[in-house]
């Protein structure tokens, strides 16, 4: 089974997409009815107001998965992104490294860019 669709809680999908299409880098591929949808690899990203109150809780954290860590980091502060902790290494297991580095969008939502080394 294969992750088709991830919804993220925004409190204004105008701010919120320029954020995730300029800072993140993500395509967007059509928005509609204040909803906005971004390609991720093989997820799509929704970023929606959320339809209720039962849905109105801060998002999962996101893991977006780089090659250079480092350089996506600085891509990223240069654009604006607000990095909660530097770059450092989460895991080791076997001759592989796990990094990660930790922001907040726009909104408020903690997600992660992370890389194996």
């Amino acid at each position: 089974m294969k992750l088709g669709q991830v919804a993220v809680n925004v409190e204004n999908v105008e701010r919120a997409v320029v954020f995730y299409k300029e800072v993140i880098g993500l395509p967007l591929l059509f928005e509609t009815n204040g909803l906005a949808f971004f390609q991720c690899e093989d997820t799509r990203l929704l970023l929606s107001r959320p339809e209720t109150e039962e849905f109105d809780h801060p998002s999962s954290v996101l893991y977006f998965q780089v090659e250079n860590l480092q350089e996506e980091v600085a891509r990223m502060k240069e654009a604006g992104a607000l990095f909660i902790d530097e770059p450092h290494m989460v895991a080791k297991m076997g001759d592989t490294e796990t990094w990660m580095a930790f922001f907040k969008d726009t909104e408020g939502n903690t997600h992660a860019l992370m890389s194996e080394i």
